[in-house]
């Protein structure tokens, strides 16, 4: 399809911050690929955005199951040509989880799992997708939790946050990211970590901003802008 109408798939879009990036991209104008791993919810995703006159489409797409990636990425393909932009907001958190020397190691495991390797498949998966669009761009929904700095200054209000399955899961995203922006440097594709802000989600269960305040940000990087292999967060730039 080369009708100039940016694509774009948010992953985990069906609820939370994932639907409102979803909703704010296509009130921008873009095309919207809902992908979740639930049918009934990815349908009652698209009826939402349809109730408020904007169009989008969902593909099945399961973090933990390679076959889904490999299958949404070819729907992509055939229906598409292309992918302009991978939003990568899919993720969990395991009520398990929690300091090195507690935290369940299955739980641990299952969050690895999912919030990186379950990302990177679907990274790699679209890439071909995204070098085949004018201008790709990625954003990586990150974590504060995430930052080795943070973690370390007993300053910080993150210090006391322990939990080595989640905070480690969104680390190695953002060592996705810097290894991303280094070996797409040569292409158009921008790479980038955002973190949405403290939202209240199902994820999280309480927080100071709305999904709608914390959906902002992703879709501005998602939209625009030149910075690549950076972290974002409300405050401007966040430390590694």
């Amino acid at each position: 399809m080369t009708d100039g109408i940016r694509v774009a798939l948010v992953t985990g879009a069906n609820k939370g911050i994932g639907l409102e990036i979803a909703r704010q991209l296509a009130q921008a104008g873009v095309r919207v690929i809902i992908g979740a791993r639930d049918d009934g919810r990815a349908r009652a995703a698209v009826d939402d955005l349809a109730s408020q006159g904007l169009v989008a489409h969902s593909v099945r797409l399961d973090l933990d199951d390679e076959d889904s990636i490999t299958d949404a990425a070819a729907t992509i393909a055939a229906e598409h040509g292309r992918l302009d932009i991978l939003v990568n907001n899919a993720g969990i958190f395991d009520t398990a989880d929690g300091p090195p020397g507690t935290a369940s190691l299955a739980a641990v495991r299952r969050v690895m799992e999912t919030n990186f390797l379950g990302t990177l498949a679907v990274t790699q998966a679209m890439l071909p997708l995204l070098r085949a669009a004018p201008a790709g761009r990625i954003v990586n929904l990150s974590s504060s939790l995430g930052s080795l700095t943070l973690n370390g200054d007993p300053a910080s209000p993150y210090y006391s946050q322990r939990f080595i399955g989640y905070n480690a899961s969104k680390a190695a995203l953002n060592m996705l990211t810097i290894q991303l922006h280094e070996a797409l440097r040569d292409t158009p594709i921008v790479v980038n970590s955002v973190s949405p802000g403290f939202v209240k989600t199902d994820l999280t269960g309480y927080g100071t901003m709305t999904p709608e305040e914390g959906a902002r940000l992703p879709v501005r990087h998602a939209l625009g802008g030149d910075e690549s292999g950076q972290w974002f967060g409300p405050a401007g730039e966040t430390p590694w």
